[in-house]
């Protein structure tokens, strides 16, 4: 289901100069695809503005995503992948944010419970944050 999610929404950078950019970089895939509106990628930096870093699950690994009535058009996630980790408020150092649109609560549920399952397998995640190429990253999400 992940995989089917991300599709090949999938981008590698080196840096970031903030967590600002990098949550702009990974959500531009859906507003490009129309999977949200602007209104949605303002929405999750908003969030982390007002509520911290909440959206980071596991560290080095974030989550940015906002509410569906923001401006979310239909369910879909994009990646990000830095080579070298940006700081998040708290000085948490992400370096894999996985960009949430979620319509659909239910299909929202479902990725949860699948991410879920990557998230405690150690072996996914060493995979997920070595990974070079976009090909390593969907093995991970299949």
């Amino acid at each position: 289901m992940l995989s089917e999610l991300i599709g090949e929404r999938i981008a590698f950078r080196d840096m970031m100069n903030s967590w600002e950019e990098a949550i702009k970089v990974a959500a531009g895939p859906l507003l490009k695809e129309g999977f949200i509106k602007q209104e949605y990628m303002d929405a999750m930096i908003q969030n982390v503005h007002v509520n911290g870093a909440y959206m980071i699950i596991v560290p080095g690994f974030a989550m940015p995503h906002a509410r569906p009535e923001c401006g979310a058009v239909k369910t879909g996630m994009s990646i990000l992948h830095l080579k070298e980790p940006v700081e998040f408020p708290e000085e948490q150092k992400v370096q894999v944010l996985l960009a949430l649109a979620a319509a659909d609560a239910n299909v929202h549920l479902d990725a949860m419970a699948d991410l879920a399952e990557i998230l405690i397998n150690d072996d996914k995640m060493e995979r997920l944050f070595g990974a070079k190429e976009a090909s390593q990253i969907k093995e991970v999400f299949e």
